[in-house]
């Protein structure tokens, strides 16, 4: 039971990600403030779900084919949480 319960918590997290899209398409998410604490909130999400993911493969051996897939998604997801943090930095 424990291990369909990750399972669904991970497929989930592979779709929120997306949300960001329709999201930005109102004016007010444009905006200066808004948007970067926008970007920040989703790039947080991505780099939890990635560490999350790849907790739950590794250390709670929640395992299969699916698992795989949304480890290796989920993963590509934190690099691109991270690289987005990075990019936010000031020079």
């Amino acid at each position: 039971m424990k291990s369909k319960i990750i399972k669904t918590i991970c497929t989930l997290m592979l779709f929120i990600p997306w949300t960001i899209l329709p999201l930005r398409s109102f004016p007010w998410a444009l905006e200066s403030p808004t948007a970067e604490i926008i970007i920040s909130a989703y790039a947080a999400f991505m780099i939890f779900s990635g560490i999350f993911t790849i907790a739950s493969y590794t250390r709670w051996r929640v395992k299969g084919t699916w698992m795989q897939v949304c480890t290796v998604i989920n993963g590509i997801y934190a690099v691109g949480g991270i690289a987005a943090f990075a990019m936010m930095i000031p020079k």
